[in-house]
């Protein structure tokens, strides 16, 4: 009967049950060959108690427990020693039972609901009880033990009426620790699949909420690194922030790595991005800090610049030149004043629509970044190209950041737009949409001094006298708009005069928060003087004088006088 009894358990509970008994390897038998070697283990142990004098003691603690005397005290000091569990006078009662295996089964089918809930735990401590045989020590279920167990039905029902529970506490038991393993690979398959080196790129938020890690141009390419809408979220993080962290390997089947985690936003904390303001929200004031361009004596352009059309950190410039007059080496002087001055000023060089050859010269003369979309691109490019620099000057600026952007140029940008906008039913002189010179201002008017801090300052090339309508259309909307203006002409370029800066056209609004109240003298009276003369012939003097000076401080005192005798 012990075998049916047997038969009716799960191999995992056989397993428990001959792994209790001692018996070793019990994951190579199959079930049959384990309740075989449970059954002999079993005979085996009773064999050895035989003779021990302990069963008739504790068959007459049973009988004791079942006639309520106290007796059974003495098994309660035997049985602890064979186990751990608590309460020793049931599992001795138990173990007693286990010796009469057809009247339990008997039993068992008259096992009423109320019994089965009382014993469910108790079953746990039957089945420890196994392990006695192992120890040496008296156990019961001996002959004699089947002599003093009652006959009644309700003692006999026990031992079967629980050996159900048991299963289902097994089964959430090893499931808790079958998670407790499954969870020690995560920890460490995060380990192994670290990147080593640190990622690093420029965000950009797309439409469906997660992002990538564009590279230094701003484009798509195989080195991105994929950004998880959650990531997004916590940090506040938006398109041209620069995010630095750690990367997990790309899995098979992948094609970009994956950021793990934020280390750096822009440089400062990720805490720091969350609490930042937007850009939109900051206050807009005038230019009150100036930019000195001037470096060494012969850059005769960038002094000329500091005197009659001084930049400030905010500024909104535009350099308006026919072809050929000399537009983007001037660009390249203001980059390089600006690096050699001020370090700290994050520089920005954007070329939209130019030759390549004048990209690889202005990335190999200028320290800062260039960005370019050569003229061989598609306009989408140059757009998204404008765009991202854009994001990543605002991103800078709501950091309290200085940042200088010069666009060359502002016209072809415009042109770009006019190319991919939807059709707005209305078309300028030149065949120009409306609708295309919204973007182009939307950047050119973000060059902006903040209040309590930070600024962004756009210089953008306009161009004139191109024989397109398109063009001169493009200029009027934006005449204007900026807070500083400087004109190239193309007589005093044709004449080899270099810089060639029409003075008269030239000016900064509010200059006087700019300039020193000497620096303000000495421009009224250039300008003075310049009425009654022509535009190159006021060029040309100036730029003598200039040589002649070692600096604008220099050409200050002596101006006074220069014009006096004049």
């Amino acid at each position: 009967m012990e075998d049916i009894n047997l038969a009716g358990k799960s191999l995992e509970d056989l397993r428990y049950i001959a792994k209790m008994m001692g018996i070793k390897s019990v994951t190579k038998y199959r079930k049959e060959e384990l309740i075989q070697k449970i059954t002999e283990s079993g005979q085996d142990s009773d064999e050895n108690k035989n003779t021990d004098t302990k069963p008739a003691d504790t068959a007459d603690n049973t009988s004791d427990i079942q006639a309520g005397q106290p007796q059974a005290a003495e098994t309660e000091e035997i049985v602890p020693e064979k186990t751990e569990d608590p309460p020793a006078e049931m599992p001795v009662l138990r173990k007693s039972k286990r010796g009469r295996p057809s009247k339990a089964a008997k039993a068992a089918e008259t096992t009423t609901e109320d019994h089965n809930e009382e014993e469910k735990t108790e079953e746990i401590k039957d089945e420890v009880k196994v392990e006695a045989p192992k120890s040496g020590e008296a156990a019961p279920g001996t002959p004699k033990d089947r002599k003093s167990a009652p006959v009644g039905p309700e003692p006999n029902e026990e031992p079967r009426a629980a050996e159900k529970p048991p299963e289902p506490q097994r089964d959430q038991r090893e499931q808790r620790d079958q998670r407790r393993e499954d969870s020690v690979p995560v920890v460490s398959g995060f380990e192994k699949i670290e990147s080593d080196d640190p990622v690093e790129g420029v965000l950009e938020v797309l439409p469906d909420g997660y992002g990538f890690l564009r590279s230094d141009n701003y484009l798509s390419g195989p080195k991105d690194v994929y950004v998880s809408p959650s990531q997004i979220r916590r940090f506040s993080l938006k398109t041209g922030d620069k995010i630095r962290g750690k990367g997990r390997i790309p899995k098979e089947g992948e094609k970009f790595q994956a950021l793990l985690y934020v280390q750096s936003v822009n440089g400062d904390h990720p805490e720091a991005a969350a609490k930042r303001t937007p850009f939109e929200y900051l206050t807009p004031i005038y230019p009150d800090k100036r930019l000195t361009l001037e470096t060494s004596p012969r850059e005769l352009s960038t002094r000329l610049i500091d005197i009659i059309a001084p930049i400030g950190k905010g500024q909104r410039g535009m350099i308006v030149s026919p072809p050929k007059a000399g537009k983007t080496i001037l660009l390249k002087k203001i980059a390089n004043s600006i690096t050699a001055n001020y370090p700290e000023v994050y520089l920005i060089v954007l070329l939209i629509d130019e030759r390549p050859e004048e990209v690889t010269d202005m990335e190999r003369s200028i320290k800062g970044e260039v960005i370019s979309s050569t003229f061989d691109e598609v306009p989408e490019r140059h757009i998204k190209v404008a765009e991202m620099v854009l994001e990543r000057a605002q991103r800078l600026v709501e950091h309290k950041k200085d940042v200088v952007i010069l666009l060359d140029s502002i016209t072809r940008l415009a042109r770009a737009y006019n190319l991919t906008i939807p059709p707005t039913g209305r078309t300028l002189s030149g065949g120009l949409d409306p609708g295309a010179l919204h973007k182009p201002k939307r950047f050119f008017g973000a060059a902006r001094n903040i209040e309590f801090g930070g600024s962004l300052t756009i210089i953008a090339t306009a161009l004139i006298e191109t024989g397109s309508r398109m063009d001169d259309v493009i200029f009027e909307e934006f005449k204007g708009t900026g807070n500083m203006e400087l004109h190239l002409d193309r007589r005093l370029s044709e004449k080899r005069i270099f810089p060639a800066i029409d003075i008269m056209k030239s000016g900064t609004r509010r200059e006087e928060l700019l300039l020193s109240q000497r620096e303000l003298e000495s421009v009224f009276a250039i300008r003075k003087a310049m009425s009654n003369m022509g535009t190159g012939e006021v060029t040309e003097m100036l730029i003598n004088k200039l040589m002649q000076t070692r600096n604008n401080d220099e050409f200050i005192k002596s101006i006074n006088v220069a014009f006096v005798e004049k």
